[in-house]
């Protein structure tokens, strides 16, 4: 399959490509969007043409008898195994968004219209883990995640390779945070070695009173971008932080919408970048305040550290208004590591090298240690010094 085909069809061609019969709606919503390119808002910055034109196979997706494990796990998009009384099934899903401003949300749904739906009952934790071992593919699969009311769960996601190389992974949540309740998203994706480039485009709902917290920790090369869509309702609240350290000539980042449709909802969005080589990070993030969301309060804030004179960071903080009851912020800066520290720290008989590594880590650690578990903060700490280490040999 070669996606850049679907390039400026109809409704009636898009169909007939994907061998789509049903559906009508999501195809019509598709083909009005387009496939994504240079000029469109959330791709300007990455280069998706790159990784449509390509002959990519596709695989067949049956689902297995699950496995019980300690985690769930997806390989190349089929569930393989999950925790014990956690409901994990296969099903059609009719829980799209069909204002979702991303074309490749509306491909996912069709390409995948069977979505893996997890239901968390109760107050837990969850760990998910992404495989990928088919070079050369094209691996699309979508989440369907709901929790119960006033109820507190975290899930922690993690990504696994084999030996591949050159495979395109589609996949994305829509999730449903249910009113009173509180779901924490903690993922760690290092990518290096050209095996996969991933975009990754979500819908998440946070009813009222509740709230989610998204923490993405985003290390090493590659090419990928996460698309997200958020929608607060009255008295609702999102915490999203997103930490990237790139290296080579890596693109990555995040495209995201903020909405506040109810009264009283919160939002508190952080970045911080640390870039080297001839990576490209990119935030892209718009928080829109609607009418019906008065006594909003909405704080944006992105901050880049440039390690490598070729380094770039596409910063673009964004807010949308239409009405004056609300406290708002936003803002960007981007610079390099401070000369003065950097020598102070060799005066004490630290290596250059180990005070660049002293310096990007207390840059990052105001968003590494909003990991509640300390064992997964050692794991984010230690992926981070190995793509450190590794970008930084000699």
């Amino acid at each position: 399959m070669n996606l850049i085909t679907l390039k400026n069809k109809n409704a009636q061609e898009v169909a007939s490509l994907l061998d789509i019969k049903e559906r009508n709606s999501l195809v019509e919503m598709f083909s009005t969007l387009g496939l994504p390119h240079k000029m469109t808002e959330e791709y300007h910055y990455f280069d998706v043409k790159k990784l449509l034109d390509v002959e990519y196979k596709t695989l067949n997706y049956v689902p297995k008898s699950i496995e019980e494990g300690d985690k769930i796990e997806i390989v190349d998009g089929v569930v393989t195994k999950a925790p014990k009384g956690l409901r994990v099934y296969s099903e059609v899903s009719e829980n799209v968004d069909m204002e979702h401003f991303d074309a490749l949300y509306y491909l996912g749904h069709l390409l995948s219209p069977r979505v893996i739906k997890i239901e968390v009952d109760g107050d837990t934790h969850v760990e998910i883990l992404h495989k990928y071992t088919q070079s050369d593919a094209l691996i699309h699969y979508r989440v369907e995640i709901s929790n119960q009311a006033n109820r507190h769960v975290t899930m922690y996601e993690n990504f696994e390779t084999e030996e591949i190389k050159n495979t395109l992974v589609l996949y994305g949540y829509d999730m449903n945070i249910a009113q009173d309740s509180t779901l924490r998203m903690v993922r760690l994706q290092t990518m290096s070695g050209n095996a996969y480039s991933m975009v990754s485009s979500h819908k998440i709902t946070v009813a009222k009173n509740a709230s989610v917290v998204l923490k993405n920790f985003d290390f090493g090369g590659d090419q990928a971008l996460q698309v997200l869509k958020v929608e607060l309702g009255e008295h609702a609240h999102v915490d999203a932080g997103h930490l990237l350290y790139l290296n080579d000539d890596s693109k990555r980042g995040t495209a995201s919408q903020i909405i506040h449709r109810g009264e009283h909802s919160t939002s508190k969005q952080v970045a911080k970048n640390i870039l080297d080589g001839q990576a490209r990070g990119i935030f892209d993030a718009l928080i829109r305040v609607e009418k019906t969301a008065k006594f909003t309060k909405a704080e944006q804030n992105s901050k880049s550290i440039l390690l490598h004179k070729k380094a770039y960071m596409a910063s673009k903080p964004q807010l949308e208004i239409y009405i004056d009851e609300l406290e708002a912020s936003h803002g960007a800066t981007t610079g390099q590591l401070d000369e003065k520290q950097l020598f102070y720290l060799q005066s004490r008989g630290i290596s250059h090298l180990e005070a660049r590594k002293i310096l990007v880590i207390a840059f990052a650690n105001t968003l590494i240690e909003t990991v509640k578990d300390t064992r997964h903060q050692e794991r984010i700490k230690n992926a981070f010094e190995e793509v450190f280490y590794a970008s930084n040999k000699g």
